[in-house]
């Protein structure tokens, strides 16, 4: 019901209250990185596809017309790919008389064992298949937690301008006072400066304030997909303090980031054992069959006509080669050291990754901490500074203070209004950045969207 009420403001061009969940949800959607790395899942799926073809025999058909001399002679050709080759005996003759000339056939090629070649190869795509998908994980992943920190941001924009626009409302209130009481004589003048500044600097304060909620709300816009005029963040369950729960044991391999890497290695792993498959005899088992024909006789005469367009002289084979390239071995070999020292990197930059993940979630776990003792101790600096603002009103009214101890305490109960909206936001912050460095922030959504 809330998705269709969300769509519905959508569609009459109206501001929707987008939830935590809704914001990650729809990033996942239309973020392009997401799309990139599906797309790249697909083409390692056709790449499985393709490498188990080997194991289908290999059919090759051919049909020819030409109409040529037939001039031979003997001697030996270097392989080559310019000069056509000539059947038949030579003729002893040289001259440009021509005949025509026809062929065709089929050629079946099938490989019955391999020594586990064919096999590594589909082992091989298919961790790179795998690989894709753990790449996709880690971008959704990575795209849900950059959506998370924006709307966070954008909430915590949202509680600097509140606070600041009290700020505001409170140096105008007392402006209003003092302004009143200058125009009375009953105040110098000096007073009315005074206060005009403060509340210049409160509104310029709102100004900053209004201007990154603008930059955080354009930051939301880009993983959601919406023009910014279009998002509105649900911020009540934020701006209240989590439960407090125990930390669950930091567990590395779960986390996306090492997953990809570790799908990294095994696919490394995998193209190894193709190179170690690949010094060794092929063997294929052969058939054909196909047809020639001539219109040039071997005793030098030329038949005529449309003798030779259709092939008349048939033949057919069956047999078994082996081929075996001797002198590979040495390149084989490089290729093996080469892959196996990508391999020995990537497996160290796995662990270094680790060694990452084990210390941001320890940092992340000590800002939560902090942040928790923050957000209980602001609650107190804020009652503190409105009792403060509130006596140095008073004395100032009294005529027992200044303008100045007024001021102060207004720029210190703004400030502190502003604090004590932060901390508990940093506590959310704090439970975002242990979710990040445990590699599932499922939880942390779930809760903030309540």
């Amino acid at each position: 019901m809330t998705r269709l009420v969300v769509v519905l403001m959508f569609a009459m061009n109206l501001p929707a209250q987008m939830t935590l969940s809704e914001a990650v949800d729809s990033a996942l959607r239309n973020y392009p990185s997401v799309r990139v790395s599906q797309e790249q899942i697909n083409a390692a799926a056709a790449g499985i596809q393709l490498a188990r073809t080997a194991y289908l025999p290999r059919v090759d058909a051919i049909a020819q017309v030409n109409r040529a001399t037939r001039n031979n002679v003997f001697g030996l050709l270097l392989p080559q790919s310019v000069i056509p080759s000539i059947s038949g005996p030579v003729l002893g003759t040289n001259n440009f008389g021509t005949a025509w000339g026809s062929a065709m056939g089929v050629l079946v090629t099938w490989e019955p064992f391999d020594f586990g070649l064919r096999k590594a190869n589909v082992d091989a795509t298919a961790a790179a298949r795998t690989e894709s998908e753990a790449a996709l994980k880690k971008t959704q992943f990575d795209v849900s937690v950059a959506a998370a920190d924006a709307y966070v941001t954008l909430v915590a924009a949202q509680e600097t301008v509140r606070a600041a626009q009290a700020g505001v409302d409170r140096a105008e209130a007392i402006s209003r006072t003092i302004h009143a009481q200058v125009n009375a004589q009953l105040r110098p003048g000096a007073d009315a400066s005074r206060v005009d500044a403060e509340v210049a600097a409160a509104r310029t304060l709102l100004i900053q304030a209004q201007q990154a909620v603008e930059i955080a709300r354009v930051n939301v816009s880009q993983f959601v997909g919406l023009p910014p005029a279009q998002i509105t963040v649900a911020s009540a369950r934020l701006l209240q303090l989590p439960p407090e729960t125990a930390v669950a044991p930091l567990d590395t391999a779960a986390n996306p980031v090492a997953v990809e890497q570790n799908a990294v290695v095994e696919q490394l792993k995998a193209q190894l054992k193709v190179f170690e498959r690949s010094y060794f005899p092929r063997f294929f088992a052969q058939a054909s069959t196909y047809a020639r024909g001539t219109g040039a006789e071997i005793n030098g005469n030329n038949l005529g006509g449309v003798n030779g367009l259709a092939p008349t002289i048939q033949n057919s084979a069956l047999g078994f080669t082996v081929q075996f390239s001797a002198f590979d071995r040495p390149a084989i070999r490089a290729k093996e050291a080469g892959q196996s020292a990508t391999i020995r990197a990537e497996t160290a930059r796995y662990q270094q990754i680790a060694t990452d993940l084990t210390a941001a979630w320890n940092r992340s776990v000590a800002m939560l901490g902090g942040a928790r003792n923050v957000a209980a101790n602001t609650p107190v600096q804020v009652a503190a500074a409105r009792a403060a603002t509130e006596q140095a009103t008073a004395r100032y009214q009294a005529g027992l203070g200044n303008i100045d101890e007024v001021a102060e305490a207004q720029r210190l109960l703004t400030q502190s209004e502003i604090d004590d909206a932060l901390a508990r936001l940093g506590v959310w912050r704090g439970l975002l950045g242990v979710a990040t460095a445990a590699g599932d922030i499922g939880p942390f959504v779930a809760e903030a969207s309540r």
